[in-house]
């Protein structure tokens, strides 16, 4: 579509402010009209133009970006929230933002929201309950972004009854929605492959909490390969908890104190991982020549120089990215059908926190 182009391009220069809007300055404020004005555009826009209407080209928005700073305009958004019955501001949920994982997912969510002309609010109260019926359900926001949902949670039944447009990202529950999630169960079979391969018969698993999506389909999937290869994983060998690293500390602890020990160990995630390679640390077992980890996310700290953790990785930013824009398509009506569901493809990283079993 056209650019909306009024008439000459002006420099962008206070001084060239018609002495009108001036005094409109000193009585109410600069408007849209003004910025339209100075960047040579019609006011709509204007409009278009600062909520990062794609229709609008890239040099008209760079103008009136232009023409804004140099007035100190600051679009109203209550005023656009009432002219367009939308707030341009997206909820997410976090409810361990000190968990590392989490801050790579928010980053390439935040970016792509705001390319997208949305502004992101970050909630992080420990549970989702909590806020279900006072800041989500307000209308302040004009959709929802679920990362650490559990599939007991009733928020998401909430959100679809009170037809507020949400999606699910990394997690996914019982009320059917758009969902953008890495394949869970493949990517454990591949860590448990790869532990048959290397000859792995004593294998441990420290798992997610099982009311989580993810939790539970990294368990089904690390046990259904273990179970095709004839490799047991009893009980006794199992431990369950927080994506935290404080689970694989003391998981790895009580693992390693029966025996006979395990020679490797599946980590539901990264950070439980580092927290497994830490308690192996302080006990002074050799990793990997006494004891294989493996990890599931690859967040960027698996690949330091201190770490070199094997684990599972897929394109956590892209998955972000689609998350975000599932949600503002269903937001603006632009997909109005039966929930999507995008699914990220899992790969095995090898680094140097796994090797073949120690022999004896």
């Amino acid at each position: 579509m056209g650019s909306g182009h009024a008439g000459p391009v002006l420099p962008v220069d206070r001084r060239m402010l018609p002495r009108s809007a001036r005094m409109r300055r000193q009585q109410v404020g600069i408007t849209s009209r003004d910025v339209a004005r100075l960047a040579g555009v019609s006011q709509p826009t204007v409009s278009r133009a600062l909520r990062g209407d794609t229709r609008v080209s890239a040099e008209t928005r760079r103008r009136v970006q232009e023409a804004a700073r140099a007035l100190g305009y600051v679009p109203s958004e209550a005023g656009r929230s009432l002219s367009t019955r939308s707030a341009r501001r997206v909820g997410v949920l976090v409810t361990d933002l000190t968990n590392p994982f989490y801050p790579h997912l928010v980053a390439p969510l935040h970016d792509e929201l705001e390319r997208l002309g949305y502004r992101m609010m970050l909630f992080t109260e420990r549970s989702d309950e909590a806020i279900a019926s006072e800041r989500l359900l307000d209308r302040s926001i004009d959709g929802v972004v679920l990362t650490t949902t559990g599939l007991g949670s009733g928020l998401p039944a909430e959100l679809h009854r009170r037809g507020l447009p949400f999606v699910y990202l990394n997690r996914e529950g019982a009320t059917p929605a758009d969902a953008a999630v890495v394949d869970n169960r493949l990517g454990a079979e591949l860590a448990a492959r790869e532990l048959v391969t290397l000859g792995h018969e004593r294998v441990a698993g420290i798992f997610g909490p099982e009311e989580t999506s993810t939790g539970r389909e990294r368990e089904y999937g690390f046990r259904l390969a273990l179970a095709e290869a004839g490799v047991g994983l009893p009980e006794a060998r199992v431990r369950r908890g927080p994506f935290e690293f404080e689970t694989g500390h003391a998981a790895l602890t009580s693992l390693m104190a029966a025996e006979p020990r395990p020679t490797a160990v599946f980590c539901g995630n990264d950070v439980i991982a580092t927290g497994a390679l830490d308690a192996a640390l302080r006990a002074g077992i050799r990793v990997p020549d006494e004891l294989t980890v493996i990890g599931f996310d690859d967040i960027p700290m698996s690949a330091w120089e201190s770490f070199r953790l094997t684990t599972i990785r897929y394109d956590l930013h892209e998955m972000a990215a689609t998350a975000a824009r599932l949600l503002v398509r269903r937001i603006s009506g632009e997909a109005a059908g039966d929930p999507e569901r995008v699914v990220f493809a899992p790969a095995f990283v090898a680094r140097r926190t796994h090797a073949r079993p120690p022999a004896g």
